[in-house]
C-alpha cells in the first residue's frame, strides 16, 4: 500500500468520526495547518474550518459512512479516488463523490478538491 492510500484511508476515516475532539486530532495529524477543502459547496482553509465543515456534514449525513469506492490512484504527491456515502447495509449510495488530494513534503494533506457525481435530492 502507498503512503497516499494510507493517507486517503485516513482521510475517509476522518470524515466518519463523530466525536468532534478525536476527529480534530486526526485532522491536525493527517492536515497540514494551512490545508484547504474546496468542493462544489464550500471552500474552507486550517483545521478548525475544516474540522467544523465535516462536522456539519455528519450532521446532515447522521447514520451514513463514507467508504471508498474503488482503488487509489495516485502519483507523486497527488491521489483521486471515488467515495461513496450510505446509510449502513444501503444497496445503493446516497452520494458519490471523486476528490483530488495533494500532500506536503511531510505527507499531510495540503489540498483536497471535491466533485460530487451524485447528491441527494431536495426535499
Amino acid at each position: 500500500m502507498s503512503d497516499l492510500t494510507n493517507t486517503v484511508e485516513r482521510y475517509i476515516d476522518i470524515w466518519n468520526e463523530s466525536d468532534a475532539d478525536r476527529r480534530a486530532e486526526k485532522i491536525r495529524d493527517v492536515w497540514a495547518e494551512n490545508a484547504t477543502y474546496t468542493d462544489p459547496l464550500a471552500s474552507v482553509s486550517g483545521h478548525e474550518a475544516i474540522n467544523a465543515l465535516i462536522g456539519a456534514a455528519r450532521e446532515q449525513f447522521a447514520g451514513m459512512t463514507f467508504t471508498l469506492a474503488g482503488q487509489v490512484d495516485a502519483h507523486h504527491d497527488i491521489a483521486r479516488f471515488t467515495w461513496n456515502l450510505a446509510p449502513a447495509g444501503a444497496a445503493e449510495p446516497v452520494a458519490v463523490g471523486f476528490d483530488v488530494v495533494r500532500t506536503n513534503d511531510d505527507g499531510q494533506l495540503s489540498a483536497v478538491y471535491g466533485f460530487l457525481d451524485r447528491v441527494p435530492a431536495s426535499s
